[in-house]
């Protein structure tokens, strides 16, 4: 297969805390045993993560990222590093942080990722708080909701009503044991007709043997410097590529076949990083 092009900006999605104030039944990171940890040494990892070669972004996440107790501090670090930051969050932060998120991000803005999680926020209340960080935010901004099969039907109606708002609610496949749940072949059409995962228009999509530059320009480090090249390898503990803070960091050359039959990093999709047209479900052998 034809590898994509270079991409111009590669993404580091940095987990950098475990912490969350939520619980939700259907978070994969519920069983985790300690949900206490956060990167230390920002600093550190603000320099490592700035002498990356070429242009970055980095998204940041955990956990919820705003529970880092030096969030905002490490955002200032990223920005004046030259880094475009972006960040995937739970929206329970208070409307002060939300705001100071989006003027330190002013100079090179990112995407503002909200997770709606229904057993903790109110739909319309989290609709009107997401619109109105919209407004004073220079960079992208959009929902996603887990489309757990009791959730799915009440999911249209939802993206309704953030469309009233003028914003995007995107669905996520809800996961088990690192593989999507068995939905029925309706329930896979209706998250089709929702746009897929993250809006990719796939749910389960099989890439495995096509070229990717993940591990080369898209990159996944957790709260400790660990790297690897993408999620489905991290949660294998699989193609670790070194830890970022010891100055050994193995980038892959160039784009490289993907070895795994469920791929769920909708960045390399969305981005150009790996062809995903016309790709098999990987719930097709289940």
């Amino acid at each position: 297969m034809t590898a994509p092009r270079y991409p111009l900006e590669g993404v580091v999605s940095w987990n950098m805390n475990t912490t969350c104030n939520y619980r939700c039944s259907y978070c994969t990171q519920r069983f985790v045993d300690d949900r206490k940890q956060w990167a230390r040494d920002l600093p550190r990892f603000v320099a490592a993560l700035a002498a990356l070669p070429g242009d970055w972004e980095v998204k940041l996440s955990g956990g919820e990222p705003f529970r880092h107790p030096d969030f905002l501090g490490a955002v200032e670090g990223l920005v004046a590093g030259g880094l475009r930051v972006s960040v995937v969050t739970n929206l329970s932060a208070s409307d002060e942080a939300l705001a100071a998120f989006a003027a330190i991000t002013a100079p090179r803005p990112g995407v503002l990722s909200a997770s709606l999680h229904l057993e903790y926020a109110e739909p319309r209340a989290f609709r009107d708080k997401l619109a109105a960080f919209r407004d004073r935010h220079a960079g992208s901004t959009h929902a996603t909701c887990v489309a757990t099969r009791e959730l799915l039907p009440r999911l249209p109606a939802l993206k309704a009503l953030f469309a009233e708002a003028g914003l995007d609610l995107r669905v996520q496949p809800e996961k088990q044991d690192r593989e999507v749940v068995a939905y029925s072949p309706a329930e896979r059409t209706a998250l089709v007709a929702l746009g897929g995962h993250n809006g990719t228009g796939q749910v389960d999509p099989d890439l495995s043997g096509r070229p990717c530059w993940a591990g080369a320009r898209y990159l996944i480090v957790d709260h400790r410097g660990e790297v690897y090249r993408c999620y489905p390898a991290r949660r294998r503990r699989q193609e670790r590529l070194g830890n970022l803070l010891d100055g050994a960091l193995d980038l892959r050359p160039g784009p490289t076949p993907c070895p795994y039959a469920y791929c769920n990093c909708t960045v390399p999709q969305q981005r150009g990083m790996v062809d995903i047209a016309g790709a098999p479900s990987a719930s097709r052998d289940r």
